[in-house]
């Protein structure tokens, strides 16, 4: 459940001026019952200054009223008050300086064992670049000989929920293995 900022102030605020009870005001700031009533015992957050939850729009006096005439009745958050999530957009992947040398590794791993992938697919996985991809893929990279494939998730440069992800992405719309070696033998004989 969505809590007031400043939840502490604002409690203080409530035990000042309201005569909602500990639950009420506890449940309402994300507070156990025991620490609003420190809060109105004055052992915590004695010269902290309090924050009217009214004059933020974080509730209205009618449903501060309402919740002081039904000692079960629970105050609401209104829905202005509550922020709206927002995307995290996935920019530009960093990778730390120490594991940037295990990048070709992992090109190497992902072309030999998912060739289904595309190029924008590994360099977006990994986060480098497809003229790199193109080096490592036609042995060309300047560091070929020392190139060893390595599983990119115990590396740390992606997760498995991404790699399976883009490993879907690049299967859907194409049949299973199993069909198309059923397919080649059905052909043969």
């Amino acid at each position: 459940m969505a809590t007031p900022l400043m939840p502490k102030a604002t409690a203080v605020w409530l035990v000042e001026n309201t005569s909602l009870t500990f639950e009420q005001i506890a449940d309402f700031c994300g507070l156990h019952a025991l620490e609003v009533q420190a809060i109105a015992d004055g052992e915590v957050a004695v010269q902290m200054q309090g924050l009217d939850p009214v004059a933020n729009g974080q509730t209205s006096t009618a449903e501060i009223e309402r919740c002081q005439q039904d000692p079960e009745a629970r105050l609401k958050l209104s829905p202005e008050a509550i922020p709206e999530l927002f995307v995290k957009h996935r920019g530009p992947r960093y990778t730390p300086i120490a594991k940037r040398q295990d990048k070709p590794d992992a090109l190497s791993w992902l072309l030999k064992n998912h060739p289904e992938l595309t190029d924008a697919q590994i360099s977006k996985l990994i986060g480098t670049t497809k003229p790199t991809i193109a080096a490592i893929r036609d042995r060309t990279h300047w560091n070929s000989p020392n190139i060893k494939p390595r599983h990119p998730v115990s590396i740390g440069l992606c997760t498995m929920a991404e790699l399976d992800a883009a490993v879907a992405k690049a299967n859907r719309g194409k049949k299973p293995a199993e069909e198309t070696a059923d397919a080649e033998e059905a052909t043969v004989e």
